[in-house]
């Protein structure tokens, strides 16, 4: 991971200044969705670094120790052996950035991990994931529980709320107390953008969550009815380009929430690449939060090698 951010003190004018324009991010976000996609060799090589930055996911009701197991297993060894031998990168290291599940389960992920041997750090959604809508208190205390269990990375939901009132004291005070509960843990502030209404809310949320010390910013619980687009995303890496000329401090970005086929991936790696630089390819300043995003890579990995498609019984599900 990144150094992390320290945060700093809440700078109002600066939020309150805020302006977005549009129709220029829509114009810019079209560009960027046109843009040519790397073919054959550099494809595979760019689809392998999308899965080093891959939170690989599992945030269901009916999440359970072996369905995790098998979602450990599958992030240390992402893509078939036989595949990676192929493309010579077999002993890369080449293994998810995170595993991601409920706090419930993060004793689990940790076992499991742990037991193969394996450095992969395990990340949380807490804080009354996804609404956000419990008491302070009760989101504090499952922060803490969860990085008492091992999580070493934590995914906190802002208050909706206070964003849309345009509440950004009260925002910042509570990012603050979040920052302090993860104590030597990442955070990951997930801003559910779908649910902010504006450009000018998403730019100014995503200020605030790193004035108070975010490590990364996220879009999107995965729940809402609209996650990660890539003309909220362009607004975020816009902030994070402004906070990091103003303080010096790279901050992370994370979409998550609909992303599940390889050429999404190569997408957003161009857009990353193209807003913030090649320091911004790598897992300590970008993660995919996905599920099913793995599965359609390794199809597109295994095409790569053998020349035709998978049937699906012959790529193991996560």
């Amino acid at each position: 991971m990144s150094a992390r951010n320290p945060g700093m003190e809440l700078d109002l004018e600066w939020v309150s200044k805020v302006r977005v324009n549009h129709q220029a991010v829509l114009k810019r976000a079209q560009q960027i969705q046109g843009r040519k996609l790397p073919k054959k060799q550099w494809q595979a090589a760019w689809l392998l670094r999308a899965v080093t930055c891959i939170d690989l996911t599992t945030l269901a009701g009916d999440d359970t120790p072996s369905n995790v197991h098998r979602l450990c297993l599958k992030a240390i060894q992402p893509v078939r052996q036989d595949l990676m031998e192929s493309m010579d990168m077999h002993d890369k290291g080449v293994t998810t950035a995170a595993v991601c599940v409920y706090p419930a389960r993060v004793a689990d992920a940790v076992k499991s991990l742990k037991a193969a041997n394996s450095s992969i750090p395990v990340a949380s959604v807490a804080t009354g994931f996804p609404a956000g809508q419990t008491a302070l208190k009760t989101r504090l205390e499952e922060v803490r529980m969860a990085v008492e269990d091992g999580a070493s990375e934590i995914d906190i939901v802002i208050n909706r709320m206070l964003a849309l009132t345009g509440q950004w004291e009260a925002l910042y005070q509570e990012i603050r107390q979040f920052r302090e509960a993860c104590g030597e843990a990442h955070m990951k502030t997930i801003l559910a953008v779908g649910e902010l209404g504006t450009f000018a809310n998403v730019y100014k949320a995503s200020l605030v969550a790193m004035m108070a010390g975010s490590d990364f910013i996220k879009t999107s619980t995965g729940k809402e009815t609209v996650n990660a687009t890539y003309p909220v995303a362009i607004v975020m890496v816009r902030a994070i380009r402004d906070y990091f000329l103003r303080t010096g401090h790279k901050v992370g970005f994370k979409p998550a929430g609909g992303i599940r086929t390889a050429k999404d991936s190569l997408v957003w790696l161009t857009l990353m690449k193209e807003e913030l630089g090649d320091e911004w390819l790598r897992p300590s300043l970008f993660r995919l939060g996905a599920s099913s995003l793995l599965a359609d890579i390794e199809r597109q990995l295994y095409h790569y090698v053998t020349g035709r498609y998978a049937a699906y019984h012959e790529l193991p599900m996560a």
